[in-house]
């Protein structure tokens, strides 16, 4: 079995290699970390046992937040190390800890990458955010009596599927995780179909909520304000978006403009991937619209050229920065969450609750199905299916303060209400940890 696995790899990379070299020419991604993916892996303090967290991209190394500091506080004996699979989660991994931690890529699933890894890591646990498990990590983890926990558990609809059609492959894997802790009894189910024991599936809720930072100001938000002379307008801001999604989103905002309650609406489009801020800027000015790049300002000085160059009312501004979405979502008077107009799973809108923000987003968010669901409940968002409801949502939202700012307090409510899963998770982590 293994063996196959390995030629199927092989086979797949093979396949996916004029992909890779693609973007790696076009886009500069896969540049970095290519000895980490081959599991040639240098501890920074070897002498030390070793926790080992997995988180695949962004919204998973964020979801490392709280867990990482309450493990400093109870297990300071024990090193932790970081890795990630893409290039965006290694970037919000590194300005989350920096040199504090060490921040690798995940090793490709090979068996003898694998346990080349698992040589030089030497780890004493292995924490996997969400999911992301594969079978020779899996395999070699428990040959070498590693335990395996699976933090912030949940299975997407989509990936419940797949793992249905390998069922046999599937529970052979699940049945090597020590402990699953599952944000939502439906997650925890979704589990036990595929093989893992029910009393190593335990539900601890999300710690995306505990992460999500209720707050009235960003640091650093102001600034940002002040360089793009934004200070105090009404600010649409559209946050983490996806292919295709711009164009509906600029469509919106002409009909928008057009009345004369909402001439004044700036609005700021925040793309996911920066691979795509030069597309997106592109298709702003193609549709008629002066654009400021925030990049081109970020480190320049409040000139009063400068300032008199951003205060067209009808000029976008395209965040083309990383690190800045959640200071452009403090500023918003209501914000549109992206990769969910068009259906590719949503990002992450427990951020902009927290921020006490009236939060919007589309029919295509099926990743964050826990918290759609917790939001439209307590009445702490709108869900929208198209470009005319998003219009007619923001159409309410803007001419009616009293609405708008209680959708804002209700979201916010809801993200304090589900919050506590990090000490449920880290008691359960310490449990295998003591032995």
């Amino acid at each position: 079995m293994k063996y196959l696995l390995n030629v199927a790899y092989l086979l797949a990379a093979a396949l996916y290699s004029p992909v890779v070299i693609y973007r790696r020419l076009r886009h500069g991604r896969y540049n970095k970390g290519f000895a980490d993916r081959r599991g040639r892996i240098t501890r920074k303090n070897p002498d030390k046992k070793c926790i080992w967290i997995h988180a695949v991209s962004v919204g998973e190394v964020n979801a490392t937040r709280t867990i990482v500091t309450k493990l400093q506080q109870q297990f300071p004996d024990h090193e932790i190390l970081i890795t990630t699979t893409t290039d965006t989660g290694y970037a919000r991994a590194d300005s989350l800890y920096g040199n504090k931690l060490q921040i690798c890529y995940f090793p490709f699933d090979f068996s003898w990458t694998m346990y080349r890894a698992f040589v030089n890591i030497n780890p004493g646990i292995c924490i996997l955010m969400e999911l992301e498990v594969w079978p020779n990590f899996a395999k070699t983890a428990h040959e070498r009596k590693v335990p395996i926990i699976v933090a912030n558990g949940r299975i997407s609809d989509r990936s419940y599927g797949r793992y249905k059609k390998i069922k046999t492959i599937a529970a052979r894997m699940f049945k090597r995780i020590d402990l699953i802790l599952a944000q939502t009894e439906q997650y925890a189910q979704r589990f036990r179909e595929l093989g893992c024991d029910d009393n190593k599936v335990v539900v601890t809720g999300s710690l995306k909520y505990d992460t999500a930072q209720v707050a009235e100001k960003i640091d650093g938000a102001n600034e940002l304000a002040d360089k793009l002379n934004i200070a105090g307008d009404k600010l649409w801001v559209v946050g983490g978006t996806g292919n295709d999604e711009e164009k509906p989103i600029i469509e919106v905002y002409k009909e928008l403009i057009k009345d004369d309650r909402f001439k004044d609406i700036r609005l700021v489009i925040v793309p996911r991937k920066p691979e795509r801020f030069d597309e997106v800027a592109q298709l702003i000015e193609d549709n008629g619209f002066p654009l400021i790049r925030y990049s081109k300002i970020k480190s320049a000085s409040n000139s009063t050229n400068e300032r008199q160059v951003t205060s067209d009312k009808r000029r976008i501004v395209l965040g083309d920065t990383m690190g800045d979405l959640r200071k452009f979502y403090s500023l918003a008077t209501i914000i549109f969450v992206g990769r969910s107009l068009v259906p590719m799973g949503g990002s992450d809108m427990m951020e902009s609750a927290a921020l006490g923000k009236c939060t919007i987003f589309g029919t295509g968010a099926f990743n964050f199905k826990q918290t759609v669901d917790a939001l439209l409940d307590g009445n702490g968002a709108i869900q929208v299916g198209d470009k005319d409801e998003l219009l007619a949502a923001l159409q309410k939202c803007l001419s009616d303060d009293s609405y708008r700012q209680q959708i804002a307090d209700n979201g916010r409510q809801v993200i304090k209400d589900n919050q506590g899963a990090t000490e449920k998770t880290i008691e359960l982590i310490g449990n295998l940890l003591n032995g």
